[in-house]
Formats: structure tokens, C-alpha cells, sequence
């Protein structure tokens, strides 16, 4: 896109009448006073109190979305936006547009993306609520954090500035108020020069409810974290969970142990295998996983790259692997009876000697055939995935 402003101010709207025309004002203030071509986009998801005429007579231009969320509204008003930098900020006049020459100055310093951070600029008494202050924003950003590796100390502040090129580059999708947490998390995946700035936050000036929802939201935004990172929601429990069930296996299976006064025996066995069954399906859905994203071109980070085999035989080593974990636990299960017809003629028995045979042969054959469905539909994802490329 040719872009002949160098910044566009995008503001998302829904029914912000008591606050858009400041909102407008101090935006427009702003490229006057800093001699900054640029203009003030209003994204208006459906208002019902007039908010589109008071923006126009304002200065703004409005970019209607008839596609209802916090994401499609800035998603289309960015899209429509002419700036060659863009910063995005909430129409309810909690932010504060006469003072965004810091994020600009990093833009131009060569900067992708600059998240503003209430918490250094400061929350004016009553603008975050406590749930937020003290738990919602500090839980969700240390998560953030871990998972990508991210400096950033305000994962969702709403006043942030990116290049024209990088929310290209990002390729956002989502639709609603996790739409914040993608521009940050798509950012660090493509490995994108990131700096913060401190800013304030005000209480904002409607009288109406806030359309954030606390609950809702912040789950929303939770599970788009852990989505993007398979290897820490899959792969990593996974295989946590697959030693110590098979260290608990082995030694089960070799003889009963006895810790005090408490026995394990071939009760903690099938419990064992049963967790080294569930650890190793959670490892298939972490490579289903990065297969996923591979395919839909995602950037490969180091929490994505899964061990995988080489593409070119992967599907046929796989299913060697698994038809011999297969065969190995149907060779148990035999061995098992041919000990019950030689030693009890196939009557009855004591079966506590037999199950620890029994129990971990049953558990291979289950890892076997895993194995071999897990690898089938790791075909089936690459012919997906490359129907959607083409």
C-alpha cells in the first residue's frame, strides 16, 4: 500500500458519543502541534448514539465494520488507514492522544512495534479496576512473559504504534479483545524490533459500562497465549508425564514395592501406564500442533520447533516404530497366556502376577497404535495444509 500520511491515529468505536469528539480533538491537536501529516480513522462496529456523525464533523474519517468485535474494528480501520506508522488507541478518553511523540520517536527510530506501559507512565485513581491492577494485567503479562520470552511489562495496554509493514507481517486474525494479545504474541514470533513507553491511563469519561468483561476476556485472551505455544501447553507435560509414568511402570512391573506401611502394586501399575498413554498422546498433539502453524506459516520459534521426523519418510519410519510397539505388546499378551495354560491349565488364578505382565503389554500396544493414527494424520494435515498454500 502507498501510504501518504506518515501516521494514522485508529480508534475503535461503539457507542462512545460522550468521549469520541475529545478523543478526536486531542488527536488532531496532536499532528498539528508536532507539524505530523497524519489523520484520525474512527472504526465504528455499529453505533447506535451518532458517534459516526459527531467523528465526521470532528475531522475523523469514519471506516464503517459491520463485523461486531474489538478486533474486526481495528483490524478494517487499520486496513483503511493511509499512515505508514499506525497507533491504536481506546475512543473513551483514557488515553492520552496530545502525548504520543514517544511511541512516534521510536517508530522512527526504527522500532515495529511500541507498547505503551500504564504502569511506568501512571493509573490515575479509579482508570484500571482492582481485579485488573492486581491480578488480571500482572498474571496475564508474567504468562506472556514466560511463554515468549517478552520483556513487555503491560502485555494490554490498548495505546500501542506499529509500522505499516509489521501489521502486514502480522497477519492478525482475531476478533475479538484478544486482538491485543495477538499483536504482541505475533510480533515476538516474527522476531520483530519491540520497545515499550511509558503512558498514562485515565478514567475514562462514559457513563455507560465498559465493554471489556473481565471473565470472559481475560480467558479469551489466556487461551490465545497458550494456543501459540505448544510445546509449553503439549509437549513439555506431556513428556513430564510420560517419565515418571514409565519409571513408576518399570519398577512396578519388575515387583511390588512397599514404602512403610503402604503397598504399590498392580493398581499404581495401571495407573502408571494409563499416565504414560496420556503424556505420550499430549506429545502427538504438540507435533500436531507445530505441523499446524508450519503449514499456515507461522514463524518457527524455538517453542515451536517440535522434534518431528524428516518430512520425506516420517510417515513410514512412524509406522515401523508403532507396528513394533504393537508387536512387542501382543508378544507379552501371548507370553502372559501360554504362562496361564502351562501352569493352570487355563483355569483359575491368581491374576496380580499376571497383570504385571499384562498391563505394560497393553500399554505398548496402545503407544503402537498411537503411533501409527498419529503419524496418518500428520499426512493428512500436510495435504491440508498445502491445500490451503496453494
Amino acid at each position: 500500500m502507498n501510504c501518504s500520511l506518515e501516521l494514522s491515529i485508529v480508534m475503535p468505536c461503539l457507542n462512545e458519543s460522550e468521549t469520541l469528539e475529545v478523543c478526536i480533538k486531542k488527536a488532531l491537536s496532536f499532528l498539528e502541534t508536532n507539524s505530523i501529516t497524519g489523520e484520525v480513522v474512527v472504526a465504528d462496529n455499529g453505533s447506535t448514539d451518532g458517534s459516526q456523525d459527531i467523528a465526521r464533523e470532528n475531522g475523523a474519517r469514519v471506516v464503517e465494520v459491520d463485523a461486531k468485535g474489538y478486533g474486526n474494528a481495528l483490524s478494517f480501520g487499520i486496513k483503511a488507514s493511509k499512515g505508514k506508522y499506525i497507533i491504536m488507541g481506546d475512543s473513551d478518553d483514557s488515553y492520552d492522544f496530545t502525548n504520543l511523540m514517544p511511541f512516534v520517536e521510536q517508530l522512527r527510530n526504527g522500532y515495529e512495534l511500541v507498547m505503551g506501559n500504564r504502569f511506568k507512565g501512571g493509573i490515575a485513581p479509579g482508570a484500571m479496576p482492582k481485579l485488573h491492577y492486581y491480578l488480571g494485567n500482572p498474571v496475564l503479562t508474567t504468562i506472556g512473559r514466560i511463554l515468549y520470552g517478552s520483556d513487555n511489562r503491560d502485555f494490554h495496554c490498548g495505546l500501542r504504534g506499529f509500522t505499516r509493514e509489521a501489521f502486514d507481517k502480522m497477519n492478525l486474525r482475531c476478533t475479538g479483545m484478544e486482538f491485543a494479545s495477538e499483536i504482541v504474541i505475533k510480533a515476538h514470533l516474527n522476531n520483530m524490533k519491540i520497545t515499550e513507553v511509558p503512558t498514562t491511563l485515565s478514567k475514562d469519561g462514559r457513563s455507560h459500562a465498559p465493554h471489556l468483561r473481565s471473565f470472559r476476556d481475560g480467558w479469551r485472551h489466556l487461551r490465545f497465549m497458550l494456543l501459540y505455544c505448544p510445546k509449553w501447553v503439549f509437549y513439555y507435560p506431556g513428556i513430564m508425564t510420560m517419565v515418571f509414568g514409565i519409571v513408576i511402570s518399570i519398577t512396578l512391573t519388575l515387583s511390588p514395592v512397599t514404602i512403610g506401611s503402604v503397598s504399590f502394586g498392580i493398581n499404581t501399575l495401571l495407573v502408571a501406564v494409563a499416565l504414560v498413554v496420556l503424556g505420550y498422546q499430549a506429545v502427538w498433539l504438540a507435533l500436531f500442533a507445530g505441523e499446524a502453524f508450519s503449514g499456515l506459516g507461522v514463524p518457527s520459534q524455538k517453542y515451536l520447533k517440535l522434534p518431528s521426523l524428516d518430512k520425506g519418510n516420517r510417515l513410514e519410519v512412524g509406522s515401523i516404530i508403532g507396528l513394533v510397539l504393537m508387536i512387542i505388546g501382543c508378544a507379552g499378551g501371548v507370553y502372559a497366556t501360554i504362562i496361564w495354560g502351562r501352569e493352570f491349565g487355563f483355569g483359575s488364578f491368581d491374576p496380580r502376577e499376571s497383570l504385571r505382565l499384562i498391563i505394560p503389554s497393553v500399554g505398548l500396544a496402545i503407544l503402537g497404535g498411537q503411533t501409527i493414527m498419529g503419524c496418518l494424520f500428520v499426512g493428512v494435515l500436510d495435504l491440508v495444509m498445502n491445500q490451503v498454500k496453494d
